[in-house]
């Protein structure tokens, strides 16, 4: 189903039924199919909505770059016109940054929250990350000088997509132009803030071997959520997926607790 919001196509699947609602939250790259199975453990009992973010899946991009606040506000109006709050929600990654922001912001909107591999937190910057960093900015001075020479501008729009393959992360090399300043945008929010002011159940879900977003932010999370409860079990940033039956269980006996 779609839904226009502020202009912009919406795509989303209502699953189940039972006076329980649940919204699940599809991460950066990803899409709403990738929480299917979540949804199918859910829907004998519960109704279950899956949302495509602007930019992924089925739903249409965004007019203009946005950061988390855009997101968040896109997806409260949907939320609003499907008349879906209260809801529970189980968020995964960037889902995450769109969830706490929301829940953050006003505690009735969601009754309880499951994080799994939740982004949102800024990393300290390393000495191999500041070299880098440098590094890129260096690159990109020269190509820009060398883009305003007369006749040189395509061997420096070449010289700019060396460099950001070379020093950019896999999301963002996946991106086109417009997409890649809304990634640059989301990433560099750091939703810190946002979580001494969680009043909601919270119980984290972390896979003991994301790289993508590490353990120490579940256990930042759990430390400055109140009342919050890490759980971790073996697996990557897709421990949903790779532990299925674990999670879906653990998430089930949440939900209806």
């Amino acid at each position: 189903m779609d839904r226009e919001i502020a202009g912009i196509r919406i795509h989303y699947a209502l699953e189940g039924q039972g006076p329980k609602r649940v919204l699940l939250l599809h991460g950066w790259g990803c899409s709403a199919e990738l929480m299917k199975p979540v949804a199918d453990a859910l829907s004998p009992d519960m109704t279950v909505l899956r949302v495509d973010f602007p930019g992924f899946g089925q739903s249409g991009r965004p007019p203009e770059p946005w950061g988390v606040p855009e997101y968040a506000a896109s997806l409260l109006k949907l939320l609003e016109a499907l008349d879906f709050l209260p809801c529970a929600v189980i968020a995964h990654s960037f889902g995450a940054r769109v969830t706490l922001l929301l829940a953050a912001e006003d505690p009735a909107r969601f009754e309880k929250l499951i994080i799994t591999g939740g982004a949102g937190l800024r990393a300290p910057q390393t000495e191999a990350g500041k070299k880098r960093s440098g590094a890129f900015r260096r690159g990109r001075k020269l190509a820009e000088g060398l883009g305003r020479l007369p006749g040189m501008a395509p061997l420096a729009d070449r010289a700019m997509e060396r460099l950001r393959k070379r020093y950019g992360s896999a999301d963002y090399n996946a991106l086109d132009e417009e997409m890649r300043k809304t990634f640059v945008r989301v990433v560099n929010q750091d939703l810190a803030d946002c979580l001494p002011k969680i009043q909601q159940p919270t119980l984290l879900l972390w896979g003991e071997s994301d790289t993508e977003t590490p353990l120490w932010m579940g256990q930042k999370m759990e430390r400055e959520i109140p009342g919050a409860a890490l759980v971790v079990l073996p697996g990557t940033h897709f421990m949903y997926l790779e532990q299925s039956a674990r999670f879906n269980a653990i998430v089930r006996s949440f939900l209806l607790s």
